[in-house]
């Protein structure tokens, strides 16, 4: 398939070039720090990408994949409510001026019931409903031209251990989503740090960066999935009705029929029963055939190395503000399997991006064009920052917070830092 996501993804391997400095001070006196979890009541398990929301506002946040968040409250919402929202949960919703830092937070498992009027109402035909939810850009999704605030982070893995970290702050111009224009991506802050110890003389670098992340927006970029062709090779079911915020939400399956070879996607995806709208869609590629899902990725590599990916999951989550959807979060794995031919071991190396928009506002002008930090779909973003030296870095922007493993890399960092 030419129009594919992953062609957006390729994986460049070649040696790291030196990079600069991007930083500046914020002030932090007119906010409110919040950090805490979110649990499930019963079995109190973390629950991973909830929501965060301050009510009459477009500020918001998502748990990491420990269940973790740290949402920066402005001053004037301190008397404001925070909606805490996850698929298959009751939505709650706590007054923040009664959140202590380092708060716990419990949501409780919401029923479905589905009773005869939903049962009647279900469509019977899986695959008309996704063609349906497709065509509802133009009447459910926000159609102003948006800035939004974007949280950005990439980290490299080799093995178990974390080997480099990108972090960014960027503001997406982000059109209409019943025109074709591509979005635009414009840098705010960023830093990086590397540990070539952990990568020998290899560096694996995610071209497109936040782009990459944006392009899993499904219902702004359909043909990197669901293409008028595309779309029949593929078998739709549905699966178990979920619910969210009180909603009933389909579930429908997807995946590619046996007969076609070329590697496709599977998955599922979250659509609301009324609107039609794509609340989420999980998905991974294919990737059996090593050599067709290779090409789809490398563009380079050292001629004793074989290079093929072992995995490659998706995740984008959208959310409704005064009556239309918007393109809220997405998340990113590959994993890649490295075979040298003069070694005995082979490597294994994974790439997570995520990206999280935190605010955003609405632009009656056309899309402001700044020339010199604008991002591009060939960047590479470990090239335009550096450092970890500066715990306060981000001031008053919101970010995702660190898994316990990278916040324990960055840690190490700060104190290689401190020694040197």
């Amino acid at each position: 398939m030419k129009n594919n996501i992953l062609i957006i993804l390729k994986i460049v391997f070649i040696l790291f070039i030196s990079n600069t400095i991007y930083l500046n001070a914020q002030n932090t006196a007119s906010i409110k720090e919040i950090k805490g979890i979110v649990v499930d009541q019963k079995t109190k398990a973390p629950l991973v990408f909830c929501n965060l929301i301050i009510d009459g506002s477009n500020i918001s946040m998502i748990t990491n994949n420990d269940g973790e968040f740290l949402l920066k409250i402005p001053k004037n919402y301190i008397d404001g409510v925070l909606i805490i929202s996850h698929l298959g949960y009751e939505k709650k919703e706590i007054n923040i001026s009664s959140l202590e830092n380092k708060t716990r937070i419990t949501l409780v498992p919401a029923i479905t019931e589905l009773n005869t009027v939903n049962i009647m109402a279900k469509p019977s035909n899986p695959k008309s409903l996704v063609l349906e939810t497709l065509k509802k850009k133009s009447s459910i999704y926000n159609n102003n031209n948006t800035l939004m605030t974007a949280f950005y982070r990439e980290t490299i893995k080799k093995r178990r251990r974390n080997a480099s970290l990108s972090e960014a702050v960027v503001k997406i111009h982000k059109q209409p989503y019943y025109n074709l224009r591509k979005d635009k991506i414009e840098l705010i802050k960023a830093r990086k740090k590397t540990d070539y110890t952990r990568l020998d003389t290899l560096v694996l670098k995610l071209q497109g960066g936040p782009f990459s992340n944006l392009y899993t927006d499904i219902i702004k970029y359909p043909e990197f999935i669901f293409t008028e062709e595309s779309v029949n090779y593929y078998d739709f079911k549905f699966d178990k009705s979920t619910n969210i915020n009180g909603k009933l939400v389909y579930v429908v399956n997807f995946k590619q029929y046996k007969t076609i070879k070329a590697p496709m996607y599977y998955g599922k995806l979250y659509i609301d029963a009324e609107t039609f709208a794509l609340i989420n869609a999980v998905y991974s590629l294919n990737v059996k055939n090593k050599a067709l899902s290779r090409d789809l990725f490398v563009r380079k590599k050292p001629k004793k190395a074989n290079v093929y990916p072992t995995k490659a999951a998706y995740r984008v989550n959208y959310r409704i503000q005064n009556g239309k959807w918007h393109y809220a979060y997405s998340n990113i794995q590959l994993t890649f399997k490295i075979n040298w031919e003069d070694k005995l071991f082979n490597s294994v190396y994974t790439l997570n991006s995520e990206m999280a928009i935190t605010d955003w506002e609405i632009k009656n002008s056309k899309i402001v064009k700044v020339k010199n930090k604008m991002l591009y779909p060939t960047t590479i973003l470990m090239q335009r920052a550096s450092g970890f030296s500066d715990p306060k870095f981000w001031g008053e922007y919101n970010i995702i917070e660190p898994e316990k493993s990278i916040e324990s890399a960055i840690a190490k960092i700060r104190k290689q830092l401190k020694k040197a």
